[in-house]
């Protein structure tokens, strides 16, 4: 790497946080979550405007493969952090409601995609029309799991049961939706097929095999600590964690999922019995540097958002690719969380949460542009899509599920939890903001 390439990455780091916060404190004062703001900020500095001149200048095309590796770097972390922190008591009698919700929404919009693809093929032909057609029902199905579990981190909901069952739930549709992609992406040509098969194996290991081991490694040192207050905890169980979500992180993307649900996994799965401290300091020191690196992951993404190929005549196809992305996931989610046994209002907000898309379908719609699945016309169209349902998140949810029930959540669950042995809460109190991520 020479001085430039280096000096450019510096720059374009300190552009993006810049760019991000500013447009994720507009977000804010326009009721959004920040992560709407961070998103923007990346389409901006990409070729929408001034055909790509701008982003070719600030953000030259050498220095964006160590700004995306940056990025992932911090969603990932992001990611270990969200599993970290799963609080798996508000799961409690909720497993037949998230396998609901889930099924519910990946069945529906899966379907419903498929309908439309086959009314879009006749204007967006392909190569591959099967593959079209399922590309289209997975795109569909998507959820942004890291954009999700960042507005229920900005609205507080990540401590209720609510908040757990919708990250439980987007969890389960997307490693399905993601195995479906894997599937696609066999069938094109794109990867082996074997590879496919040690998804369970893999999933089985980590809770049955690596789970047990942390337990053993991480207890001791935890509960030897002799200074709690410096906040230090373990260097070699630090270490351990770190390797352990990298390692996942990668062999989830080598087996054909995306590498955000290994690094969520590898959290998931860290014991929470005698590692409260340690996982409270691992937790502080994570959280600053997400802060800094999951901005550039948004921005990266947008760098390859064109919005000008989207013109008027697509408006009809616009309307139609709304409905149908909408309908079918919140339609789905919704009858598969009351058929659960789910109130109706329980079951609204699932619906509204799981129509969020954001940079995961940007992801998903970009393997699909350089697999030659998708033409340009049709890409842009499905982009604004993913703005759109991730945009209308936020103040449906307001209205769902507004704070005066969130705070009554969070007072029944601490009351609950009164008379608990301390040991098993976090540093942080029930129901405390994080620090601003995302």
């Amino acid at each position: 790497m020479t001085t430039h390439q280096t000096v450019m990455i510096m720059v374009g780091l300190a552009l993006i946080l810049a760019l991000a916060r500013v447009l994720g404190r507009l977000a804010r004062w326009c009721g959004q979550p920040a992560v709407i703001g961070e998103i923007l900020a990346g389409i901006l500095l990409g070729p929408t405007l001034f055909h790509g001149a701008l982003s070719e200048t600030l953000v030259p095309l050498e220095t964006r493969p160590m700004l995306t590796t940056l990025g992932n770097l911090g969603v990932a972390l992001f990611m270990f952090l969200v599993g970290l922190e799963l609080d798996y008591r508000l799961l409690r009698g909720n497993g037949r409601a998230t396998i609901g919700a889930a099924v519910g929404s990946i069945v529906c919009a899966f379907g419903l995609g498929v309908l439309l693809a086959l009314y879009l093929w006749n204007d967006h032909a392909v190569e591959h029309r099967l593959g079209f057609l399922l590309f289209i029902g997975a795109a569909m199905s998507i959820t942004a799991f890291p954009v999700l579990a960042c507005i229920l981190t900005d609205r507080g909901l990540q401590h209720t049961r609510i908040g757990a069952l919708a990250l439980a739930s987007a969890a389960v549709g997307d490693v399905a939706a993601w195995l479906l992609l894997a599937v696609l992406l066999t069938f094109t040509g794109s990867q082996n097929s074997w590879q496919i098969l040690l998804v369970v194996p893999y999933a089985l290991a980590m809770v049955w095999v690596v789970r047990p081991l942390l337990g053993r490694l991480l207890a001791a040192p935890a509960r030897g600590r002799r200074d709690p207050e410096d906040g230090a905890g373990e260097p070699s169980a630090r270490a351990t964690l770190t390797v352990l979500l990298l390692v996942s992180g990668s062999l989830s993307e080598w087996l054909g999922l995306h590498f955000i649900f290994g690094a969520f996994l590898a959290g998931a799965i860290v014991p929470r019995r005698d590692t409260e401290r340690l996982r409270a300091a691992i937790r502080d020191r994570f959280e600053t540097i997400v802060w800094m690196l999951l901005p550039a992951y948004f921005a990266v993404s947008g760098l390859k958002v064109d919005l000008t190929m989207a013109g008027a005549a697509g408006l009809g196809e616009l309307g139609l690719i709304l409905l149908v992305a909408i309908g079918g996931k919140f339609g789905g989610a919704y009858l598969g969380a009351r058929f659960a046994g789910q109130s109706g209002r329980s079951a609204t907000t699932l619906g509204i949460l799981m129509n969020t898309r954001g940079l995961t379908e940007l992801i998903i719609l970009g393997v699909g542009l350089q697999m030659g699945l998708l033409d340009t016309e049709l890409y842009s169209l499905m982009v604004v899509m993913a703005l759109v349902t991730t945009a209308m998140t936020a103040p449906l949810l307001r209205w769902a599920y507004p704070s005066h029930m969130i705070d009554a959540d969070l007072r029944e669950l601490a009351e609950e939890r009164i008379g608990e042995p301390k040991h098993t809460e976090l540093a942080r109190p029930v129901g405390a903001k994080r620090p601003e991520v995302g």
